[in-house]
């Protein structure tokens, strides 16, 4: 959409005090961008978790916000482990044994300093978190290169973005040769004699690039499907998942998304074993490489995948089908794709996530029309603040995938709230569950580490309306309550019994509520 469309409209509405269900008057918001900016002084960001399996490599950019030049230091580090107090980034091998080591994280600027409790937690799980980074697909297609996914390493580090815990810089489908094809820049061999597979022209070295991302502190994920193609009709991995498994290792890929595809033509069945089995099999491979491989499930929920996701060796599975092809009718597309996500709260959890897809905001391709250039979001501002408040409650896989080239501002004030965030990357790992679902409204709460709640009400009326929890609506016990207006970072007051808010059209009021 066109800028003056967005600052036209009205975003969310303050949120107001009240005694027991007595509305009061609420300011009105005349400006789109929400999120504070970051102070001066550091401000160490991401979540106070990380899991990583004993004796693989280890990279980890501290999130930080601040003026630059920034000094860092950690005490509790293990011997394993170097940290470049220029750039934050800690890197070398995990330790051989299994444990949670405490580290403390400090920063300090000319402006002030910042500390974090930080535990590295080595044994056999990952992703204690979800995964953040971008992802090319819905910027470009079949057509992305290398330099393409060089340059967003450098945009997700030049914005901003990597300092609010975005690390994975993600290739999509279109990166292998493609059988069959006329385009010289595509049509080389699959394999070579060992069976490895190869990238097509436009990854000329794929051992440079991952290194490249690497250098920056940031981690970088492919793609593969278990059939004999892609997608996009792209060499697959199907009877090569030995040898695709580790030449991703190999290369130094940190995260694997498998994309179901046309192993549909090859599937011997139609059992829950026969929908579990390819993923089973590279997820049993994965699990026994020398690196840490994130493993992305996209198989579009097919046999609930939510309920085995994990068992089968997946970080992240995809509940629904793409994102970017749902329509809209009232409501855009993300409404559905998240309603139907926030549903299998039961299942996620450190380890494992559902997966609603990405996050398409921004300059955006079309997917309907793939070749069409990347256009303005005709999302208006109060659907992208509902469309990241809704996904950091259900601890999804924030994934943007819109042009890096082309951050704007507002794209940035929704990606990069750094209060959102935490919200999405709590330690304890609980996705928020439906409080309330009607034609009108939806609310959903989500635990967090050391009792508060998180709680998103979203109006999904063409009105302004006026909405309402009760502290008995979310388990908490007590009259009294404190809140927090998230996405400005700004503390309400105390509430009794409930707490009451004027949102606008397609809005949400997303807020934190601690006890006295």
């Amino acid at each position: 959409m066109v800028l003056a469309r967005r600052l036209a409209i009205a975003t969310l509405g303050l949120a107001i005090a009240f005694f027991p269900w007595k509305l009061m008057a609420s300011p009105i918001e005349n400006t789109g961008i929400l999120t504070p900016k970051a102070p001066e002084k550091p401000h160490i960001n991401g979540s106070k978790i990380y899991g990583v399996r004993p004796g693989h490599p280890f990279l980890y950019r501290i999130p930080c916000t601040g003026i630059r030049p920034v000094h860092f230091s950690a005490k509790g580090l293990p011997a394993s482990l170097t940290l470049d107090e220029n750039t934050g980034i800690i890197s070398g091998r995990a330790p051989e044994m299994a444990g949670v080591y405490a580290v403390k994280l400090k920063a300090v600027n000319s402006k002030g300093k910042s500390s974090k409790s930080f535990q590295i937690v080595v044994g056999d799980k990952i992703g204690l978190t979800p995964q953040m980074g971008w992802n090319d697909w819905y910027t470009h297609y079949d057509h992305v290169t290398d330099k393409d996914i060089r340059r967003a390493a450098d945009a997700m580090i030049s914005s901003g973005m990597a300092d609010y815990g975005y690390q994975y810089v993600d290739i999509d489908d279109c990166w292998a040769n493609k059988p069959g094809s006329i385009d010289p820049a595509l049509n080389g061999l699959l394999r070579d004699s060992n069976g490895a597979i190869l990238p097509n022209k436009r990854f000329p070295d794929m051992d440079a690039l991952t290194a490249y991302i690497h250098s920056k502190g940031l981690k970088t994920g492919i793609y593969s499907s278990p059939g004999p193609l892609t997608c996009g009709g792209f060499e697959g991995s199907y009877r090569h998942e030995q040898e695709d498994a580790h030449q991703f290792a190999k290369w130094g890929f940190d995260l694997l998304k498998y994309d179901w595809c046309s192993y549909g033509k090859v599937a011997s069945g139609n059992t829950l074993e026969d929908f579990q089995l390819p993923y089973r099999k590279m997820g049993a491979i994965l699990r026994n490489l020398d690196r840490d491989v994130a493993f992305n499930l996209c198989q579009y929920g097919k046999k609930d995948v939510w309920k085995w996701g994990k068992e089968v060796g997946g970080n992240s599975w995809r509940t629904t089908g793409d994102l970017g092809l749902a329509k809209s009718s009232e409501l855009p597309g993300f409404y559905s794709i998240g309603f139907a996500n926030a549903g299998h709260s039961p299942y996620a959890g450190p380890g494992g996530w559902n997966d609603p897809d990405y996050i398409l905001i921004g300059k955006v391709g079309d997917a309907h029309d793939i070749e069409a250039p990347a256009q303005e979001t005709t999302l208006t501002q109060n659907e992208q603040y509902s469309y990241m408040s809704m996904w950091s409650l259900m601890a999804a896989p924030l994934f943007f995938s819109g042009d890096m080239a082309a951050l704007d501002p507002f794209t940035l004030n929704i990606l990069c709230n750094s209060e959102v965030i935490d919200i999405d990357q709590d330690a304890l790992g609980k996705q928020g569950s439906i409080v309330r679902k009607t034609n009108e409204e939806f609310v959903l709460a989500k635990p967090l580490d050391g009792g508060a709640i998180g709680v998103g009400l979203f109006n999904l009326s063409s009105d302004p309306r006026t909405m309402s929890i009760q502290w008995i609506d979310l388990g908490l016990k007590g009259r009294r309550k404190k809140v927090r207006d998230v996405w400005r970072q700004h503390n309400l007051g105390s509430f009794r019994d409930g707490f009451t808010a004027s949102v606008p059209p397609h809005g949400v009021m997303l807020m934190k509520v601690t006890g006295r």
